[in-house]
């Protein structure tokens, strides 16, 4: 079980926006005992059913009603499926079930990428190969099938892409991405000099 999340792992686990994620600290929604913020921002694990919820809830609840079912839950030890609040009952165990789900499945996602000083450099890549993590998820990004996805990785098999996906999106690459230098499809170079190109008429 992870303790801690960082605020991407957090969007990923409560199925929503790492803006979101945010908001629920900026707009004082979430109970300081779910979080930090003094140098990183990070969420225990218990908090992503009730950022769920407040979401996902928005349509039936009002802001108040449902941050006052976020401080009556947060209270309450164990972590109660049930919240009573005079004539108003809240059932959260669907949100629970489905963060269990998705926590286990970025457990998953993170054992299945090693990082090794002797595989290309530390390159973050896929456990028993030499395919980097962040490659395959950028191609499922780029909305190119899984059946080619393994064709081009052929030590891969189909839930190691959508681990691959998961990963990524709970670990987002820093910094700029690289810009691509490959010129388009049938270009020429005319000029080496001023690095002119034309593509055939």
């Amino acid at each position: 079980m992870i303790e801690s999340l960082t605020p991407s792992e957090a969007a990923v686990v409560a199925g929503v926006s790492v803006r979101d994620v945010h908001r629920m600290i900026d707009e004082h929604i979430l109970p300081e005992a779910l979080y930090t913020a003094t140098q990183t921002r990070s969420f225990k694990s218990q908090a992503c059913a009730l950022i769920s919820f407040y979401f996902r809830a928005a349509n039936r609840l009002t802001s108040e009603e449902r941050q006052r079912t976020i401080t009556l839950a947060s209270e309450s030890t164990p972590e109660p499926q049930t919240i009573q609040d005079e004539f108003l009952t809240i059932d959260l165990t669907s949100f629970h079930k489905e963060v269990e789900e998705r926590l286990e499945r970025l457990l998953a996602a993170q054992e299945i990428v090693v990082s090794d000083p002797e595989i290309l450099s530390g390159t973050p890549v896929i456990r028993g190969t030499r395919v980097p993590v962040y490659d395959v998820a950028a191609s499922v990004s780029a909305g190119i099938p899984v059946g080619r996805i393994l064709a081009a990785y052929p030590s891969l098999k189909q839930k190691q892409v959508e681990l691959a996906a998961l990963y990524v999106e709970a670990n987002p690459q820093r910094g700029r991405p690289r810009q691509k230098t490959s010129l388009p499809p049938n270009a020429k170079v005319i000029s080496r000099r001023t690095g002119t190109i034309s593509k055939p008429q």
